[in-house]
């Protein structure tokens, strides 16, 4: 992220302006080699399993496709349902990447060129209608893939933590609350995120050392 950024947040906000100064310059960098495909893809598999275990069923997935590093939507007729469930698929997942495959063929889903051409609002609302897509999804391919600058994922556990840490607050600010406080924080939203994932994990780390 900007120089801006760190500019920005640090001159409107005494509290992200302290995040800076301990953790240091935002090391955020966006993989913009993959297509809205992939990602959703990539989402759906890792959605309420722990890192390795979606790992380890996307290996398993991309074995199924010899010579691609990543199949492509097409490729995805070739495979049986069954296939999908023996690389560890549940159910619900083998149908939202089918629909993802679905939508991505009939234009819901755009391509990489067609993305960077759409609003952040236009890619939530196109993204959302992907069966096992929810907004949250969105906002983090907006951030990790795109490289938006002014996503706040006020749903995102991790962000709500690391600002009850941050402001010393005794519970979890609702999402809402969360928005409202963040308008200081805009254009640079994406960039407060990543500073309280940060803070989040620097809480969890103290934790376990005590």
């Amino acid at each position: 992220m900007t120089p801006a950024a760190l500019k920005h947040l640090a001159a409107v906000d005494p509290v992200m302006r302290k995040l800076i100064r301990e953790i240091g310059t935002c090391e955020l960098e966006p993989e913009t080699r993959r297509s809205p495909f992939q990602s959703l893809v990539l989402a759906v598999a890792h959605q309420q399993l722990h890192a390795t275990a979606a790992g380890n069923i996307l290996g398993r997935f991309k074995k199924l496709f010899p010579g691609r590093k990543f199949p492509k939507p097409e490729d995805l007729a070739k495979v049986t349902d069954e296939q999908l469930r023996a690389c560890g698929f549940s159910f619900n997942k083998i149908k939202a990447i089918r629909d993802i495959t679905e939508k991505t063929l009939s234009g819901v889903v755009p391509s990489a060129r067609q993305i960077v051409k759409l609003s952040d609002d236009e890619i939530i609302a196109r993204l959302t209608k992907v069966r096992g897509v929810g907004r949250w999804t969105v906002e983090m391919l907006l951030i990790f893939q795109l490289g938006r600058e002014d996503v706040l994922p006020a749903d995102d556990f991790g962000v709500r933590s690391g600002f009850r840490v941050a402001y010393k607050k005794r519970e979890m600010p609702m999402p809402k609350e969360l928005l409202a406080f963040g308008e200081s924080w805009k254009p640079h939203r994406t960039t407060a995120a990543w500073y309280l994932w940060r803070a989040a994990d620097a809480a969890k780390d103290a934790k376990k050392k005590k």
